[in-house]
């Protein structure tokens, strides 16, 4: 064996190497953006729930912030909530607030229409009337996070099985690009592979 010899080995085997942990790092990518995508898509889909309002809340926040001079100042809002009650007694609390044409695109303007539909849905323990309640977002006390209430409807009764066919479509589109992706960059992979011998 010459020293071209050696020294094309050599740099195949350095080449392999790089090639290897290129490989690890944009699988590892890729499986971030899935994971974030999934994330997101969790978030931003609706879904439902089965409910027994108990009423409804405003609550004033306010925040204070900079105008352009540097001057602090307090802003204040008032957001409306919806607070319901499932059949096994878990407290359920709905922010209801516009999304506007802002993400995600709900494009909902009737906060003030909602509440007055929860209001008119409220029942008691003693005659329930239970509803459906489409949401979207997570609610994460620590960080006082709520679902937004998208839409009211009355419920059959408090055992009502709901199909999120909306999100099952997303989810079986967005595992069939997955899926692609994951061939297309594997026959990459296997190509280079092959070229490099």
């Amino acid at each position: 064996m010459t020293r071209a010899d050696d020294d094309s080995s050599l740099c195949r085997g350095a080449g392999s190497s790089i090639y290897g942990r290129m490989r690890k790092v944009i699988w590892s990518i890729f499986v971030l953006v899935l994971l974030g995508l999934g994330l997101l898509l969790h978030w931003t889909l609706p879904s439902h729930d089965v409910v027994r309002i108990l009423g409804t809340d405003v609550v004033r926040q306010q925040a204070v912030v900079s105008n352009e001079q540097g001057q602090e100042l307090t802003r204040s809002r008032d957001i409306r909530y919806i607070n319901a009650v499932t059949a096994r007694g878990s407290p359920r609390v709905y922010r209801n607030e516009d999304t506007g044409w802002g993400w995600p695109p709900y494009f909902k303007f009737n906060t003030a229409n909602l509440a007055a539909q929860a209001q008119n849905m409220a029942s008691t323990g003693d005659n329930p009337r239970w509803v459906i309640v489409r949401h979207y977002g997570w609610r994460i006390p620590l960080f006082s996070t709520f679902p937004n209430a998208l839409s009211i409807e009355p419920a059959d009764g408090p055992d009502q099985t709901l199909i999120p066919w909306l999100k099952i479509t997303v989810l079986v589109l967005l595992f069939a690009v997955a899926a692609y992706l994951w061939w297309w960059l594997h026959r990459v992979f296997r190509a280079r592979d092959e070229a490099l011998g």
